[in-house]
């Protein structure tokens, strides 16, 4: 754990120092641990798609009700409501505006499922409100978030767990220990893979911007631009001034489940390969791209992202693939399976209830399991699965894997301080331009 300190305080990604806690450390010392019989108040921001997996997962939570349906968006609300009613009976209030919802004493926990420029700052401010947090991965829109957000953890004192879901999934977790154990030898390589076939986005056209929408709290952070028609919804994901590509978008979880397999942190090396090779639009991110982070110990992860031309021989959407000495073991969010150094299947299992793999909602089992985790955690001190400070170096992985792709070159750090050797040629991207009144501070 020592190493994660001394990257932090010694990367130079920003003044603040943070200290890391374990990845299922015990949650003692949180201010507000509630009683095994009391009922969460909790509120959901950023209803349109994600956010019908988490409400299928609180839904499932007998102590918890879900006060406030939150978005800037009147049309995703009028609809999001109208599922409510049909799919948990009941429809929760509904608001525009967060920081009303903030103001609200009764709220325990929030949701974040907002596009990813409003992760930290939205969950820093929620902190701050004395909320717990449940954040959608990735939990930060570049490093310096990253930081702010471990560090507003540890000082307000509450709850914070990412949404990377897999962490809670059954079959993983044995896998896992398994792999502690020594099921497959010594492991030295993950690798980490998706695969889709998104069209293009097409060039966008300055357009009126919705009456429904709140275009301003929309951007809150992000520095202003022109409401186009080819954003809202979904498509931010492949602007930097919003999202942050489709390793942070689904490599997240890929890679956290890589990282967790091999035992490993933060890396030596992190080098990029790919490019934009499909259509010709406003996409602002490597379409297909491959990025290997190389750690102590020769241990070696690797991520594969085709988002827009799948992977041929056809693979399953996503996974992982763990190796080792003796043997290998494939991971999904629904399964796992353990070869010989032959190939042959050895063993297979299967989570209890299927999940969601490339669809936008994502729901299932793994995300029941992970949502109790964290409520659990609020109420009865259960150690977290994904706790941020955790967590949150997945999410540092990915950025550092953009990063090496926008320099170039292979991103360094050094074995003993963990300094990124190469930092000059990066720093104007450790964090990003906020829109006036809009910075995150904690």
């Amino acid at each position: 754990m020592g190493t994660r300190r001394d990257f932090i305080k010694k990367t130079g990604l920003g003044s603040t120092a943070l200290a890391l806690g374990g990845t299922l450390m015990p949650n003692a010392g949180f201010s507000n641990i509630l009683g095994a019989n009391d009922t969460l108040q909790v509120a959901v921001i950023g209803v349109r798609s994600r956010a019908k997996g988490l409400i299928a997962g609180i839904k499932n939570y007998t102590k918890a009700h879900i006060k406030y349906n939150c978005d800037v968006d009147d049309t995703i609300l009028e609809a999001h409501n109208a599922w409510c009613e049909k799919e948990i009976g009941y429809v929760p209030k509904t608001e525009k505006d967060f920081r009303k919802i903030l103001d609200d004493k009764d709220i325990d926990a929030v949701f974040i499922a907002t596009p990813e420029h409003w992760h930290a700052p939205m969950a820093i401010m929620a902190l701050q409100a004395g909320k717990h947090v449940y954040v959608e991965k990735p939990c930060s829109h570049n490093l310096h978030e990253n930081e702010l957000l471990v560090a507003a953890q540890k000082k307000y004192n509450k709850i914070v767990q990412m949404g990377n879901q897999q962490r809670s999934a059954d079959t993983s977790i044995k896998a896992i220990k398994e792999i502690q154990e020594g099921i497959i030898g010594e492991v030295y390589k993950g690798e980490a893979y998706y695969s889709n076939n998104r069209g293009s986005i097409g060039i966008g056209k300055e357009v009126p911007v919705p009456t429904t929408l709140d275009w301003e709290l929309w951007q809150g952070p992000a520095p202003r631009r022109a409401y186009k028609d080819n954003i809202h919804p979904y498509n931010w994901h492949w602007f930097r001034n919003w999202g942050t590509g489709e390793i942070h978008n689904n490599g997240t979880h890929e890679i956290d489940i890589c990282r967790w397999a091999l035992g490993v942190d933060i890396p030596e090396t992190v080098t990029s390969f790919g490019g934009k090779y499909t259509y010709q639009d406003d996409w602002e991110f490597a379409d297909n791209q491959q990025v290997t982070y190389t750690f102590e110990g020769n241990k070696t992860l690797t991520w594969t992202g085709h988002s827009r031309g799948v992977i041929m021989p056809k693979q399953p959407g996503r996974g992982v693939t763990i190796y080792g000495s003796k043997g290998i073991i494939t991971l999904s969010r629904n399964s796992y399976e353990f070869y010989d150094l032959g190939g042959e299947l050895i063993k297979q299992e299967f989570e209890r209830e299927k999940s969601g793999t490339i669809d936008t909602v994502g729901g299932g089992g793994l995300t029941t399991n992970h949502i109790a985790n964290f409520f659990d955690a609020i109420r009865i001190d259960t150690p977290l699965n994904a706790p941020i400070s955790d967590a949150s170096i997945s999410t540092m992985l990915c950025h550092l894997g953009n990063l090496a792709q926008d320099m170039g070159e292979t991103l360094t750090l050094e074995a003993k301080t963990r300094k990124i050797n190469n930092e000059a040629k990066i720093k104007d991207k450790l964090s990003r331009e906020y829109a006036k009144g809009w910075e995150p501070r904690l």
